[in-house]
């Protein structure tokens, strides 16, 4: 069982005159992640009466630009495109994968998850077609409601000077979904329509805002000073990657995209202290 492309599939007449239903998904919105599929019957070879979560075979399945497909059979995903075009639904086929525009790392993924089922005649009891968002997902706003420490390294201060300040951070940032096999096998699942980013988004703001401590480390160990992070806004998005790769790159599917900062400001015990060893490094300059 396996996906052909429509062109291919039609062009062999094979499978030309079984297609069944039409699979599709229309625009995501901005707040879904991930949606069932909807059966579209037509006029040709209808299926009127085919149960809602079988995949007749000749089927055609549509996936569009910024979206990827997964097809799920008793929870185990079988089929996988991430290509946008129409594709045959063709159970005498061996399972195969469309990476489209998603990261390499799909196909280790795939050879660790996959599935083959061997039904012969019969279909499989329970088949669905799931569709992911992969375009950017913007407007996560964050906020330290507690200073974060940084350190600010002085190297023309005597043999160098570091201070650890406490600073609060504003902005937003964006994710996106890179690994959907992921997604689905350790945050979604099977759900009956909509996964939408308010069921997940507290968790990562959470998580978001305990990552920024180590990444402000690395930040600081680029010699880039807290008030030029608003001009520093990829490194800080690497920096968070980073540390987030293992929660929410390898567990999740998700990558930080950009970190935008709106204001980043020290305590003004701190702000005094600083300015104090500005003057002392340029008497020192002076002399």
């Amino acid at each position: 069982m396996g996906l052909l492309q429509a062109g291919i599939g039609a062009l062999s007449g094979v499978l030309a005159d079984q297609w069944r239903e039409y699979f599709y998904c229309d625009s995501m919105p901005e707040n879904v992640l991930m949606t069932k599929g909807v059966k579209r019957t037509g006029s040709r070879n209808a299926n009127t009466k085919g149960e809602d979560n079988i995949i007749t075979n000749g089927s055609i399945i549509a996936v569009n630009e910024g979206q990827c497909m997964m097809i799920v059979e008793q929870g185990a995903i079988v089929e996988f495109s991430a290509q946008a075009g129409d594709f045959v639904w063709d159970n005498s086929t061996e399972p195969s994968i469309f990476y489209g525009n998603l990261s390499d790392n799909l196909k280790s993924t795939w050879e660790i998850l996959k599935k083959r089922f061997t039904f012969g005649a019969n279909p499989a009891k329970d088949q669905r077609i799931y569709y992911f968002n992969t375009k950017e997902i913007i407007g996560n706003k964050y906020g330290t409601a507690n200073p974060v420490p940084f350190r600010v390294v002085y190297n023309n201060i005597g043999a160098g000077l570091e201070l650890e300040v406490s600073v609060k951070c504003f902005g937003e940032y964006s994710y996106k979904i890179t690994n959907p096999m992921l997604f689905y096998k350790n945050v979604c699942g099977n759900v009956s329509q909509d996964y939408t980013r308010d069921q997940l988004d507290s968790q990562l703001k959470s998580e978001f805002l305990t990552a920024l401590q180590p990444a402000f480390a690395r930040i600081s160990a680029l010699g880039i000073r807290y008030s030029a992070l608003p001009g520093h806004t990829m490194e800080l998005a690497q920096a968070m990657n980073e540390v987030l790769s293992g929660k929410w790159g390898a567990t999740r599917g998700l990558a930080i995209v950009a970190v935008g900062v709106n204001s980043v400001t020290a305590s003004a015990e701190d702000e005094a202290t600083i300015k104090e060893l500005q003057k002392s490094a340029v008497f020192r300059n002076t002399n």
